[in-house]
């Protein structure tokens, strides 16, 4: 359903820096990086990617209100690590790792803003408190 995600930002280098150790824990790198754009994800058709590049209007980045990209792990130990990264390279709490039984009971996430303001989640649905 959903081809790539598009954050935007207002430098590239040190936004690919951010992305390149919050997202590195969880198994992404960098596919492409220019001073456009930085991406992660797999090649076009072969599942959702996303990329972080300035505004194609040449205005400011503003970080959209009620918008959210959320990013799979595979444990518990994993959002952990995303979040307490995300804060290490400036980004700020949105709300600490933590079972939300509201979403579910399997449902373990953390919400962080990158450096500019986008909001972005880390997600283990398999977590089972034990």
């Amino acid at each position: 359903m959903i081809l790539y995600v598009t954050l935007g930002t207002n430098d590239v280098p040190a936004a690919a820096r951010f992305y390149d150790a919050v997202l590195g824990p969880l198994g992404y790198t960098a596919t492409e990086v220019s001073e456009n754009w930085a991406a992660y994800g797999p090649e076009y058709g072969d599942g959702v990617s996303m990329w972080v590049c300035r505004p194609f209007d040449g205005a400011p980045m503003t970080a959209g209100n009620g918008t959210m990209v959320a990013f799979p792990a595979a444990t518990a130990a994993e959002v952990d690590q995303f979040h307490a990264t995300a804060l290490a390279m400036g980004g700020t709490d949105e709300g600490p790792p933590g079972h939300r039984p509201h979403y579910g009971p399997h449902f373990y996430a953390a919400y962080v803003r990158d450096p500019e303001g986008n909001k972005l989640a880390c997600v283990c649905y398999t977590w089972a408190k034990g």
